[in-house]
């Protein structure tokens, strides 16, 4: 039986870090426990956009989860840069939308949420064959680059003293009554003071396979995403650019990231040469000049999707020392602060920042 943390989370994803982290500063012992390594699943394959797609598209719960985050991010990002000496790459380089045929709706969801916004110029549009209706541009919006998030994450909870345990599977659980006694895994038992399950795409089957017959299942089925990269140079494109529902997304070195696709296929992460062929010619045609340059890189991976988009972030109703931060959808990177800092003043018994009830179990999602 390993030594109990305070804290046990199965997941090392961008949420289970930041939750990670979150707990361990305020003194608790952590252990976060991933299948595989950790960061190499939804939040190692997204495009790092700090904003949703349309946001003022989305519900409300996501709305207030984003704003909270969006506050945290440019401290949470130095932090990160100055504690472990790599480089999130968090770049505020503005955001395009060709396509705006609700703009009453936009503009008053900016306005509301005090984000600046202009209608865009055609020297922005040029670039781009599109057919565009009320293009807007978000200058403030900004990007990470996740897979180095990830990495400086990982190095920070490490720095911090969170005992992290990959390549680690579970298997099972023991319960007595209201609380789990015990974990088991493939690399041993472990015996959790409270376990936090943050494993993204997995949560609903870790549910299902793990406690069949216990009220507060979460809904989360997986929902994959395919992506593409350019070998472009810097400067080529100077923002992200969303035309319908695909983008572009450009690195500080140069790279053009374009996606991505949304996939019902179960837990089938295989790169298909259609979706390949589909996202370059969006790319390429939205923006002819990406033609001449190389493609380097095609992936898939996995969203935890919910039916409106909204995480389960909270205690579980009938499980005393159990809780839940997954459910983020396509939005994870841009919703982890302020979900990570909810779960762990709820867990902590502190104030939240926001109301927690759109989040729980027992919420519609």
């Amino acid at each position: 039986m390993q030594t109990t943390a305070d804290f046990t989370i199965i997941g090392a994803g961008v949420i289970g870090l930041m939750t990670a982290r979150e707990l361990r500063q305020s003194g608790a012992t952590v252990t976060v426990l991933d299948q595989n390594a950790a960061g190499q699943e939804s939040s190692w394959a997204g495009g790092g956009i700090l904003l949703p797609l349309y946001p003022w598209r989305q519900a409300e719960a996501i709305t207030r989860l984003v704003m909270h985050s969006l506050a945290l991010y440019p401290t949470l990002m130095e932090t990160l840069l100055a504690d472990t000496g790599m480089d999130p790459e968090w770049t505020p380089c503005g955001l395009l939308m060709t396509q705006n045929p609700d703009i009453g709706a936009a503009t008053a969801w900016c306005q509301n949420n005090h984000i600046r916004y202009a209608e865009a110029t055609a020297a922005q549009l040029e670039p781009f064959c599109s057919a565009a209706i009320n293009p807007l541009w978000l200058p403030d919006i900004a990007q990470a680059r996740n897979p180095r998030l990830l990495q400086a994450l990982k190095q920070d909870v490490f720095n911090k003293g969170v005992q992290l345990i990959e390549h680690c599977q579970v298997t099972g659980f023991t319960r007595q009554q209201d609380r789990i006694n015990t974990l088991n895994t493939t690399q041993g038992d472990f015996s959790p003071g409270q376990l936090v399950i943050a494993s993204g795409a997995w949560t609903g089957m870790l549910f299902e396979q793990l406690l069949p017959s216990i009220l507060g299942q979460p809904q989360i089925a997986p929902i994959k995403g395919q992506m593409l990269v350019f070998a472009a140079k810097p400067g080529l494109l100077p923002s992200i650019v969303l035309d319908g529902d695909r983008y572009l997304i450009p690195r500080r070195d140069g790279n053009i990231l374009a996606g991505s696709t949304v996939e019902q296929e179960g837990f089938d992460k295989t790169a298909t040469a259609l979706a390949k062929q589909q996202l370059h010619s969006f790319a390429t045609e939205l923006m002819p000049t990406l033609a001449r340059y190389p493609l380097i890189a095609h992936w898939a991976g996995l969203r935890p999707g919910t039916a409106q988009g909204i995480p389960y972030i909270g205690k579980h109703p009938v499980i005393g020392n159990l809780s839940i931060n997954a459910g983020h959808f396509r939005n994870g990177l841009v919703m982890a602060p302020a979900s990570a800092q909810m779960l762990a003043d709820i867990l902590l018994g502190r104030p939240t920042a926001l109301a927690s009830s759109p989040y729980q179990l027992d919420s519609p999602h």
